[in-house]
């Protein structure tokens, strides 16, 4: 059965950005584990998702799909697609930098597409329960600042402990983080954070395919 990888990209910066530096990087290790993995790919910055708005909402729950608008049909089919391409996906990367201590508003978008009740998590009488779970999850993540060193500056980190919340809330727990931070404190520090991540790109690569 062919391995399915989703590669997801949401910074804004175009070939200046890290993130989209890193999720190529990744992307290409777990191709040489298994070159014959399919690749489907989202640049949600070149074409994002539309943010959720009463309009949408109704596209995407509503039980008579016949009476939307051409527009709500229109929403309701990119929400299908989005849903369907993370559901059948094996790997999924995401590259999310972090933007005022969260993440893109566009990946955010992404996100609220898929949540959604009874397809990635339901609700029972003991909580809820994840229903996209079996997959794994390869997050690119990179920050100007350093947030990981101790617990007050982990405390501003809304990117990193966000998506681990909302992956976890969907049933995934093979998460794993690929940082480069401290980008924006000088050269040598810019230099360094990518050579760390580069590291563990590379320490990952073997276990690709399993």
């Amino acid at each position: 059965m062919t391995m399915k990888i989703l590669h997801i990209d949401s910074s804004l910066l175009g070939d200046a950005s890290i993130s989209r530096r890193l999720t190529a990087s990744i992307v290409g290790a777990l191709r040489q584990d298994a070159p014959g993995a399919g690749i489907s790919y989202r640049d949600l910055a070149a074409t994002p998702p539309s943010h959720l708005s009463g309009q949408v909402l109704q596209a995407m729950t509503s039980s008579q799909p016949e009476a939307l608008t051409e527009a709500q049909r229109q929403e309701r089919d990119l929400t299908d697609a989005l849903l369907a391409e993370f559901l059948a996906a094996d790997i999924v990367v995401i590259g999310a930098p972090m933007y005022n201590f969260s993440i893109p508003t566009q990946l955010k978008a992404w996100i609220d597409r898929i949540a959604q009740a009874g397809k990635t998590f339901r609700y029972t009488e003991n909580g809820p329960v994840g229903l996209a779970g079996g997959k794994r999850v390869v997050i690119a993540s990179s920050r100007g600042g350093a947030y990981a060193a101790d617990a007050a500056s982990q405390a501003l980190d809304h990117q990193e402990a966000y998506l681990r919340t909302v992956l976890n809330f969907f049933g995934i727990t093979d998460i794993s983080v690929v940082r480069a931070e401290g980008l924006a404190l000088g050269d040598a520090a810019r230099g360094k954070a990518l050579l760390r991540a580069q590291a563990q790109i590379d320490a990952m690569a073997p276990r690709a395919a399993a």
